[in-house]
């Protein structure tokens, strides 16, 4: 069974995580029955080595983490190749990926400047 954990950065304030828990759903909503979890380096819950003992748990033997970052920056070339190597020594029977940071993909690229050359409302407070 194939599994996916969407890997965000997390805040302090739980609101931010409301555009990741759409994309979430969304990709349930494409996947049914594959396991996906969405999952945090910092201050939310689960936490990667949680979200990934939990799939493996459910009995995947495949998991993807994809990282929900614009950027590769630290967090996304040391913190988390090092936390997915924790996951493959705790979990040997599970074939794990770590994928690009979405932002290196073509398709978020072109969404992205779409959203910037498209008119839109301000945003809620802005003047």
């Amino acid at each position: 069974m194939q599994g996916l954990i969407l890997f965000a950065h997390g805040a302090r304030d739980p609101r931010w995580a409301e555009p990741f828990e759409r994309v979430a759903e969304r990709v349930r909503a494409l996947r049914p029955g594959q396991p996906v979890s969405l999952a945090f380096l910092e201050f939310m819950s689960p936490d990667l080595p949680a979200a990934g003992a939990a799939l493996a748990q459910a009995g995947c033997t495949r998991v993807d983490v994809l990282p929900l970052f614009l950027g590769a920056g630290g967090h996304v070339r040391k913190d988390l190749p090092a936390q997915v190597d924790a996951l493959r020594a705790a979990y040997p029977a599970v074939r794990w990926t770590l994928r690009a940071a979405a932002g290196e993909s073509p398709l978020l690229v072109e969404a992205l400047a779409r959203i910037a050359v498209e008119p839109a409302p301000p945003a809620p407070g802005a003047a």
